[in-house]
């Protein structure tokens, strides 16, 4: 069953008044009424510290957005570009959301601007020190016009989660779900046809106060831009080639590795560049401690599948706890399979029937081939795994509105 959220077109009368930043929006004109469910992850808000800081819940309207120009009324007109042939790649969109916190750890008002560079401080916390975190997630459009969002909630949690290590604040559930269906609205011209990608939403929480000394920021904003995109692999669906990296290591025990802050990224970018100039698609990472058991391809969870037992590294903190991954092992678990969350040895590779990767940006990949310590295994040639392609179809058709969504995981934007 799906989540609703109703919404009404901006009109004439639903202004009250202009600000400095353009005209204020009624909340109840611009933002969809919110029927997110009575889940036990939605019921999580309680206060929490950060650093010393003790940061309330917001009042529910504390995310209401002020529109910084005049609405465009041409929002319900598709955009004009090629949408048969988008790749991953950002495209400029209308709008973009912002929203700041300040020392007192509370969130200001949100903002819908126009799409565009923002200003920093040289001395910004996360140029200098890289306090940081984002969130990917996508917007379908169904064949009848209405958007649906993929389990949002998932990703405020995962984000507040992240924050807490690195100490920063982060908006509610609510907050960051209520602005991400507002900047899915604002941006909705935007959103691929059905069949031909999504809207991919890119939630930023970041010390924007300036800082010199190693201290956590004075202040925080918290951003949200969109690009609609096709496939993350230049290969799209076919399988992709990965090698695995038995040198470098993507994360440490007691690091970072689990949660999405953006020094996680810039880490693997050395030894990604060096797999592709070789013709791998991407690199697979073992642990750094035995430097045996595999943790994730770059930005990827990776699956495991013998006879009809599906096996994916467990969850320790040196790896990031994947909201597709989740899904996966969720639908996998409800067609029948066995699924085992453990540590998986790199050698259970070579005697493997299938292997893919789970993620927002690639949804389900299969893997064609696994490269280690220069002996090649072969999976599948030209296309899925009977496995892979078997859960790659209940969860793209669930996240596109194709099938009754049983597992209450999709919002409904209209």
């Amino acid at each position: 069953m799906e989540r609703t959220a109703a919404w009404v077109a901006p009109q004439p009368n639903c202004l009250i008044g202009p600000s400095r930043h353009g005209h204020v929006l009624k909340p109840s004109s611009f933002f969809p009424e919110r029927r997110c469910p009575s889940t036990t992850s939605l019921r999580l808000q309680k206060p929490y510290h950060f650093c010393g800081v003790l940061q309330q819940p917001a009042s529910p309207w504390t995310c209401s957005a002020t529109l910084s120009d005049a609405y465009s009324t041409k929002v319900d007109e598709l955009a004009d570009i090629d949408w048969e042939n988008l790749g991953f790649g950002l495209q400029p969109t209308d709008y973009m959301y912002t929203m700041k916190c300040g020392q007192d750890g509370n969130f200001s008002k949100g903002e819908l601007r126009r799409f565009g560079n923002i200003e920093l401080s040289p001395s910004a916390g996360v140029l200098n020190y890289g306090q940081g975190l984002f969130e990917g997630l996508k917007a379908y459009r169904k064949d009848d016009g209405k958007i649906l969002l993929f389990r949002p909630e998932e990703n405020a949690l995962r984000m507040r989660m992240g924050a807490e290590r690195m100490c920063m604040p982060a908006p509610t559930v609510e907050q960051f779900v209520e602005a991400v269906k507002a900047t899915v609205l604002a941006n909705r011209r935007w959103i691929p046809p059905n069949g031909k990608g999504s809207l991919y939403i890119r939630p930023l929480l970041m010390g924007s106060g300036a800082v010199l000394g190693l201290a956590p920021s004075p202040e925080y904003t918290f951003l949200i831009y969109v690009s609609p995109v096709g496939n993350y692999f230049k290969e799209g669906v076919a399988p992709i080639h990965l090698v695995v990296e038995h040198e470098l290591h993507r994360a440490t025990p007691g690091g970072t590795g689990g949660v999405k802050t953006i020094g996680n990224y810039a880490a693997v970018l050395k030894a990604q560049s060096a797999a592709k100039a070789k013709g791998f698609s991407d690199v697979l990472y073992l642990d750094c401690v035995h430097k045996k058991y595999l943790e994730e391809v770059s930005s990827c969870n990776i699956f495991v599948v013998k006879d009809n037992v599906i096996s994916t590294p467990a969850i320790k903190g040196t790896i990031l706890p994947g909201i597709t991954r989740k899904s996966i092992i969720d639908v996998a678990r409800s067609e029948g399979f066995q699924v085992e969350e453990r540590l998986v040895a790199v050698e259970e590779l070579l005697d493997a029937d299938e292997v893919f990767c789970t993620g927002t940006a690639v949804v389900v990949s299969p893997v064609g081939s696994i490269t280690y310590r220069g002996r090649r295994v072969t999976y599948v040639e030209g296309g899925f795994g009977v496995v892979a392609q078997q859960l790659y179809s209940v969860l793209t058709r669930l996240q596109m509105g194709l099938i009754d969504d049983k597992m209450n995981w999709t919002v409904e934007l209209r």
